[in-house]
């Protein structure tokens, strides 16, 4: 898939996820590969300052709890220490926060960096799920910025691998 408002090739099924290294609400690396093991479930977004953001962060906390050997990482540019403010006011337990403002090539990687518009260089709204092997098994890149992904069938591939 290509979007004219992506700065790359939006990651596709059946690749093995690249590693990445975000950074944790406690300034610490969280790698891919310290996931191993587990299904990952990336909700990737633009900014938790904007509703739909924090509804999809709330929503994926409630199913995450009903998903074993799962982790849900919410990832943003956000920095840190907003990521931190957020799940603690919000109650946000069974989701990691994760900021990817250090520029680590997460974006690039997995072909989720706004190249134009008044968002240009935040992430856009994408769902990316990697099974225990590290295979993306499923990928929703959200078309529309204001629109929620498509819970069901995230878990549907979360729970199919």
């Amino acid at each position: 898939i290509r979007d004219r408002n992506l700065a790359g090739e939006f990651i596709r099924e059946g690749v093995a996820a690249p590693d990445f290294e975000l950074v944790k609400t406690d300034l610490t690396p969280l790698r891919l590969s310290d996931l191993k093991g587990r299904r990952v479930v990336l909700n990737i977004f633009p900014s938790l300052d904007t509703g739909v953001c924090a509804a999809s962060v709330r929503r994926f906390n409630k199913l995450a709890a009903s998903l074993p050997d799962t982790v849900v990482v919410a990832v943003s540019k956000d920095l840190p220490f907003a990521h931190a403010r957020f799940c603690t006011t919000e109650g946000i337990e069974n989701v990691v926060p994760a900021s990817d403002f250090r520029a680590s090539g997460f974006d690039g990687a997995y072909g989720v960096l706004m190249a134009d518009g008044p968002l240009a260089g935040l992430l856009a709204r994408a769902v990316v799920v990697i099974d225990k092997a590290g295979r993306v098994v499923y990928t929703e890149l959200v078309p529309e910025i204001t629109e929620e992904p498509d819970y069901d069938k995230a878990v549907e591939a979360v729970k199919a691998n």
